[in-house]
């Protein structure tokens, strides 16, 4: 007999926790059907040629994988265990986990483009999975919640996704949080300017480990990826350009010369100034030339939100992808979005202490059972209160009062409904409140106002 456990990396949420998960859930998808964005879903599992390639070679390792049915190793000959993993997985393997919302969403959005109205604006909350290290804050399985919009280059989107930001996070009660924002068009410029023209990708790989393993670390890492030192070298001004007062006029200078960089400082400065018009309280925006955000398919603005004085990772992040469809043989379809990360804000808020009190309540009354004649008259009484609005249950067996009462007081249940054979013969019954230990005689009606009322 094999010991229960779990995956790492993986978890197991009981009903107080799913409570809390659900009150993040409602309030996401609150605020992103406020901004007039509309649900979708997708599978759990993709054609591998769809998810393949789309998210850098880090990101490729970090795919599940899912072995063909039958003998998946049937046709594998000798030479093909020394080919190297791309090589043997696509033999063995033709699906995988979807590793993020975003490129399925592109896939769907190619699939159905015919039909859908433009801009597209949709939101979506689903697991995905990624074969990464598990620690904390860090999870193989988790869920995200994706806002997009497709089908425009208005940069009204980049500043509305700031924007809901500012509107889910307080609502939250994450109040001390920091949006950084950067443009990959800034780094593609950076790229021109050190010399190392066409290595941004690699430069968006090793800056955006910065917070993670330090400038010293980062540096090393860009060596060993082909940058000169020369090159490095002149990186240096960018690294302290978080000191600067005015960051875009200094960075102007630093990249007079790249076309590419000059038109992100633009945009950033545009996106800026929407966002001032639409007049958030307490923005809570800030430029971060060094943000880099690894995913090689972002070509303009991208995010992080970080949620300050906590010991986890970015809690949010996304950006404006230009050509991710054109990876599906549609070009020129641009699209810009943001992704919450569900289980590390969970984590934030747990260890703030933000979920409100009354959100591991579900049952709002409980009737009593002392025996059968009781039992049975409680049955009709049930199907009243939950038709008035009120989450209610009867107590399934006829034992001691005591036990009841620690039932609904462990499962945090506020009023319990005492039924004994006066309460039966005068039709008055007796509630009482969990919390203060108050017991009131009330008729059926008056305790659906009395629990209503709150």
């Amino acid at each position: 007999m094999s010991k229960p456990s779990l995956a790492r990396g993986t978890r197991d949420f009981g009903p107080e926790q799913m409570a809390k998960r659900t009150f993040i859930f409602d309030t996401i998808r609150f605020y992103f059907q406020r901004y007039g964005f509309l649900p979708l879903e997708t599978p759990a599992i993709e054609n591998l040629s769809v998810l393949m390639g789309k998210y850098g070679d880090e990101g490729d390792q970090l795919l599940f994988k899912i072995l063909n049915s039958g003998d998946f190793a049937g046709k594998l000959e000798p030479a093909d265990l020394h080919s190297g993993y791309k090589v043997l997985t696509g033999k063995v393997s033709e699906k995988g986990l979807r590793y993020d919302l975003t490129v399925p969403f592109a896939r769907y959005v190619v699939m159905n483009r015919g039909t859908l109205l433009m801009p597209f604006k949709r939101y979506q909350i689903q697991p995905v999975w990624r074969a990464d290290r598990p620690q904390k804050g860090r999870y193989r399985e988790f869920f995200q919640c994706d806002a997009d919009v497709v089908g425009t280059d208005s940069l009204l989107c980049e500043a509305e996704i700031v924007m809901m930001l500012h509107d889910i996070l307080p609502a939250l009660g994450i109040r001390d949080f920091t949006v950084k924002m950067n443009n990959r068009k800034i780094l593609t410029g950076i790229a021109d300017s050190i010399g190392a023209h066409g290595m941004e990708g690699p430069l968006c790989v090793a800056i955006d480990k910065l917070d993670k393993i330090g400038r010293e670390k980062v540096v090393e890492e860009l060596v060993e990826r082909g940058f000169s030192e020369e090159s490095v070298t002149r990186l240096d001004p960018i690294f302290d350009l978080a000191a600067e007062k005015d960051p875009f006029t200094y960075l102007k200078s630093l990249l007079a010369e790249s076309e590419t960089g000059m038109k992100g400082i633009a945009e950033l400065e545009t996106v800026w100034q929407l966002v001032e018009q639409l007049g958030p309280e307490n923005l809570k925006l800030q430029f971060d030339v060094t943000l880099a955000r690894g995913l090689s398919y972002y070509t303009g603005a991208i995010f992080e939100v970080k949620a300050n004085n906590v010991q986890i990772g970015s809690i949010s992040g996304g950006g404006r992808y230009d050509n991710l469809t054109g990876t599906f043989g549609v070009p020129g379809i641009s699209g810009v979005g943001i992704s919450l990360g569900v289980d590390r804000i969970y984590d934030v808020m747990e260890e703030l202490g933000l979920f409100p009190e009354n959100q591991t309540t579900s049952t709002q009354v409980m009737i009593s059972n002392f025996d059968e004649q009781a039992f049975r008259f409680a049955l009709g009484i049930l199907p009243q209160l939950r038709k008035a609005g009120i989450n209610a249950e009867l107590y399934p067996d006829s034992v001691k009062l005591k036990k009841q009462l620690d039932y609904a007081d462990r499962k945090h249940i506020p009023y319990v409904i005492l039924i004994g054979s006066d309460e039966m013969a005068s039709g008055t019954f007796t509630l009482k409140n969990m919390k203060t230990g108050e017991q009131l005689k009330l008729a059926l009606p008056a305790i659906i106002s009395h629990i209503n009322a709150g």
